[in-house]
C-alpha cells in the first residue's frame, strides 16, 4: 500500500500551539522580525513559526521551561524570563508580520521551521544573520533570501516567501 498524502495544514494554530512570550526567547538581546507572504505576495496572516538557534556562545543545549504551565488549571503561564531555551513559537498576526526577541546566536544563524495553510509539510529555512561560510554553498541569485537585512544595532528584518520569484531558500533535512 501506498502512504496517504498529508493533508493541508491550518488555520487552525489559535486554540493551542500560539502560547503567551512565545516570541520572547530573552531580553536585553537582538529583535529579528518580518513577513510572511504567499507565492502572490499577500500577507500570510495564519502561518506558525518555529525558532530553535544556538546561545550565544554557541551551544545548542538550551534549557527546559519555555512552555510552562499553571500546575492548577493547566493554563499557559508563558517563560518564566531567566533560562535561555533556544526554542520560540510565534503566529503570524493579520498582517502576516511576526516578531522574536532574543539573543545572538554564537553559530551565526536561526532555525526556522514554518506551517501554514496551503502547505502539505512544513518547511525549514535559517536566518543567518551576518555572511557566513554557508551562503557561499547556495548559488549567488539564492543566497540572499537567508541573509536577514541589518535594519539598526540589533534589529534585523527577515521576511519568508513561500513561492514566487523571491521564494526563501528552503531546506531538506531528510
Amino acid at each position: 500500500m501506498n502512504p496517504t498524502p498529508s493533508q493541508t495544514v491550518g488555520p487552525f494554530y489559535g486554540y493551542a500551539l500560539p502560547f503567551p512570550g512565545g516570541g520572547d526567547l530573552a531580553t536585553g538581546g537582538i529583535i529579528v522580525h518580518g513577513y510572511v507572504y504567499d507565492g502572490a505576495g499577500a500577507p500570510v496572516p495564519d502561518a506558525l513559526l518555529e525558532f530553535w538557534q544556538a546561545d550565544p556562545s554557541g551551544g545548542l543545549g538550551g534549557a527546559p521551561g519555555t512552555l510552562r504551565r499553571d500546575p492548577v488549571n493547566g493554563a499557559v503561564l508563558g517563560r518564566h524570563g531567566v533560562d535561555f531555551t533556544g526554542f520560540g513559537r510565534v503566529a503570524t498576526d493579520a498582517d502576516g508580520r511576526w516578531v522574536l526577541r532574543t539573543l545572538e546566536p554564537g553559530n551565526g544563524y536561526i532555525s526556522v521551521c514554518v506551517f501554514a495553510r496551503g502547505l502539505l509539510h512544513h518547511l525549514y529555512t535559517r536566518i543567518y544573520l551576518a555572511p557566513h561560510a554557508f551562503l557561499d554553498a547556495l548559488p549567488p541569485e539564492r543566497a540572499h533570501t537567508v541573509l536577514a537585512g541589518k535594519e539598526r544595532e540589533g534589529v534585523y528584518r527577515f521576511d519568508i516567501h513561500l513561492q514566487g520569484e523571491k521564494e526563501t531558500v528552503f531546506f531538506d533535512f531528510g
